[in-house]
């Protein structure tokens, strides 16, 4: 269970949709949520991965060894 204050404004938008499209508000609120969670992961697993690398408890990978690797090379 989750329960989450909306500014006014983002409220109304919300409850306007809503209305207009016949769904919940929980459906569109769980429908964003779903989207921008994996850009959200992707983002602090990259920042973490940029932390040790210039921490220099990691190397990267170039490129060119990622292709070999999985064999999309041209």
């Amino acid at each position: 269970m989750l329960a989450i204050r909306l500014p006014d404004e983002l409220e109304k938008r919300l409850d306007n949709l809503a209305k207009l499209t016949g769904r919940t508000k929980t459906f569109y609120a769980r429908q964003a949520i779903e989207q921008h969670l994996d850009d959200l992961e992707d983002l602090y697993l990259a920042e973490q991965r940029l932390t040790e690398i210039r921490a220099g408890r990691t190397q990267p990978i170039p490129l060119e060894d990622v292709l070999k690797r999985y064999d999309l090379e041209d």
